[in-house]
């Protein structure tokens, strides 16, 4: 489809290649965490990019996202993060994914769907995050014999750590928990050949969780995983999201600007239209509170973003129809970060990226 608004989001390729690269550690595979459309970046493109830097797996949440990036041609190793849901096993192990499995429902389900074929699974532990997996982890040697009972092969024992990038001792008992649990599985005659842990903050901050695999997520993308740990670790950005302005209007002073009348001019000033609003994911709690940048300045949004438009007051300098405009990412040397939005919100950058929604073009350069 044509693309007719200005609006739109690149991804740097090559900024997805070095932060990989950056990542990986010497001797240790990495998986790159596809979730949610690649972080809102694109998933396939994000995911030639990093096997290109060294990637030797992908991980996704969905079984339609492992199966979309198959029909995009890619036949690298695919760990699916949770059991398949019901319904989906036959196809999913048609299209060569990986399974999780913790739940005696999900291994009967996988076992009868494998129908005697050759297939690995990796079993997830509960080491603490409590979301799911094998609980308690001294149960993980019984369950991974039941796998092997029902005809399936362990290739994989893994757990998900819940706050590696602030709680050092909680990631570190965690992580002594797994390493427990894999010994009471090698003692009951199973042998993963992949046993993984470390997320993005982990892979940063933990080499003792290196084990055989990585699984990075939000840091492939240059998001910070937390604590600014990203940045100190050398990890760039991947994503502008940028527009241009459309329309320009000189108000007077005491003029209220959009729904609801929620921002007064408190002087004469120079109003640039954006063709961004929360449909776009540009989250309407912004309102006169987020920055963008135009001309290598910060303005302030002003007033309620709508729909399918925002406001900015630009004071008394010039601005015009066209000019460029950066809501995430860099120009003239100021930046505007995924963060930043993310704390006027009270979240995290992960939920800025993926909220930027699909009618949102993604280009991708590098």
């Amino acid at each position: 489809m044509r693309r007719f608004r200005p609006t739109v989001v690149e991804v740097d390729l090559e900024a997805i290649r070095h932060n990989v690269r950056t990542l990986k550690p010497d001797g240790v595979e990495l998986m790159v965490v596809l979730k949610a459309d690649g972080y809102g970046h694109g998933d396939a493109a994000v995911a030639r990019a990093a096997l290109q830097a060294g990637a030797g797996w992908l991980g996704v949440a969905l079984v339609e996202e492992g199966i979309g990036l198959r029909d995009s041609g890619l036949d690298t190793p695919i760990l699916v993060l949770s059991e398949f849901p019901p319904g989906s096993e036959k196809e999913a192990l048609e299209a060569g994914l990986t399974p999780s499995v913790y739940g005696r429902d999900g291994l009967r389900a996988l076992a009868d769907a494998a129908a005697g074929r050759d297939v690995g699974v990796h079993v997830k532990v509960d080491t603490g995050m409590h979301r799911v997996g094998v609980w308690p982890p001294d149960a993980a040697a019984a369950f991974c014999r039941d796998v092997v009972d029902a005809g399936l092969r362990v290739d994989g024992l893994w757990t998900h750590f819940a706050a590696s990038e602030s709680d050092p001792d909680g990631t570190r008992e965690q992580l002594a928990r797994l390493r427990r649990a894999l010994d009471d599985v090698r003692a009951a005659g199973v042998s993963p050949r992949w046993t993984h842990a470390a997320n993005s903050a982990a892979t940063i901050l933990y080499p003792q969780a290196h084990l055989d695999l990585v699984r990075p997520g939000a840091a492939v993308y240059g998001i910070d995983p937390g604590e600014g740990i990203g940045p100190r670790a050398g990890l760039r950005p991947s994503l502008t999201w940028r527009s241009a302005v459309t329309f320009v209007r000189r108000l007077p002073a005491g003029e209220r600007l959009s729904y609801g009348w929620r921002y007064t001019l408190e002087r004469d000033a120079n109003i640039a239209t954006i063709p961004v609003g929360y449909e776009d994911g540009y989250s309407r709690a912004l309102s006169s509170n987020a920055d963008v940048l135009i001309r290598g300045r910060r303005y302030r949004v002003a007033g309620t973003i709508t729909m399918d438009q925002l406001l900015v007051d630009c004071g008394d300098d010039e601005i015009a129809p066209g000019d460029d405009v950066v809501l995430i990412g860099e120009q003239g040397g100021e930046r505007i970060t995924a963060e930043e939005l993310a704390r006027h919100l009270g979240t995290i950058g992960y939920e800025i990226v993926t909220a930027i929604s699909e009618r949102v073009p993604r280009e991708h350069v590098g």
